[in-house]
């Protein structure tokens, strides 16, 4: 389905303009159950995209020209990334980029003097120590499947990722709430005031720049959706409702619990998250090589 010839214009053209719209929705939509859950009536679904159109109006008041060319790299990276995923492209390659991008964006969380902002861009590289590992994971589970990092590879199989490997679902999850900045593990930033850093990594960008962050945003939702939906290539409807299920599980995560520390952070992921990847990979290892 991703990759075709005649569709790969087409392909590209939803990866850069539609996929934010619909990760915007999402965000949304994360807004108004979260509003819910907690008894209120929430904002409207397209708050997120009135948000990035005031911020979009205001000039920057501050930042360093550093910071801002990190922005607009980590931008970048990330619409590459889900061009890449979205085409059926090298899935190595995918998470080289998505990796240079979140390097990109501490830097410019540390290329300014502001402390808070220090401290966001040292915790987003615990962050990423933490989900990055169940990343290349799931990536190599994938290869283990088809004998490819070819995404459309995966559109392939017989039978749906999802039958051999159960347990990324829950790794997905983790995935989700880590670099979704989902309570407990919004450490870096969050839009929250119930941690000490509420904006962190991001103290020191304003107006359009701070656009920028919130446009990322919406490409990183999307982006994951489809690494969920991936589980389930077979059936597209089936892999949009999987992908739905993994976002709803992460905003009911962010509302059931209380922010935890750096060091509770990456205890979780290696502890549960490493182990019950690892394991599900012994298994498709087990199946997939050995048995045969």
């Amino acid at each position: 389905m991703f990759l075709n010839s005649g569709n790969t214009v087409l392909i590209v053209f939803m990866a850069v303009f539609v996929a934010p719209l619909i990760g915007g929705l999402l965000m949304g939509i994360d807004r108004i159950l979260s509003a819910r859950l907690q008894g209120r009536i929430g904002p409207p679904i397209l708050q997120p995209f009135y948000d990035m159109m005031k911020l979009m109006s205001k000039k920057p008041i501050s930042g360093t020209k550093i910071q801002i060319i990190c922005v607009f790299v980590y931008l970048v990276s990330m619409i590459l990334s889900l061009v890449l995923l979205m085409t059926g492209q090298d899935l190595l390659v995918m998470v080289l980029v998505l990796a240079m991008g979140s390097i990109f964006f501490i830097l410019g969380g540390f290329s300014v003097k502001s402390p808070y902002s220090n401290i966001g861009a040292q915790r987003e590289i615990l962050q990423v120590l933490a989900y990055e590992p169940l990343i290349i994971f799931y990536v190599v589970a994938i290869y283990l499947k088809t004998g490819s990092f070819m995404t459309f590879k995966v559109f392939e199989l017989k039978d749906p990722l999802l039958y051999s490997m159960p347990l990324f679902v829950v790794a997905l999850i983790i995935i989700m709430v880590i670099k979704l900045r989902k309570s407990p593990f919004d450490l870096s930033t969050s839009h929250h005031a119930h941690q000490e850093l509420v904006k962190g990594i991001t103290t020191e960008l304003s107006g359009r720049h701070l656009a920028v962050i919130e446009l990322v945003h919406m490409y990183e939702m999307a982006l994951l959706m489809v690494l969920a939906m991936l589980l389930f290539a077979t059936n597209l409807w089936i892999g949009l409702a999987l992908g739905l299920f993994c976002l709803f599980a992460t905003i009911v995560i962010d509302n059931i619990t209380a922010r935890l520390t750096w060091s509770d952070m990456l205890r979780f992921a290696w502890k549960i998250g490493v182990p019950i990847t690892a394991l599900n990979l012994a298994v498709i290892y087990y199946f997939s090589i050995i048995k045969k």
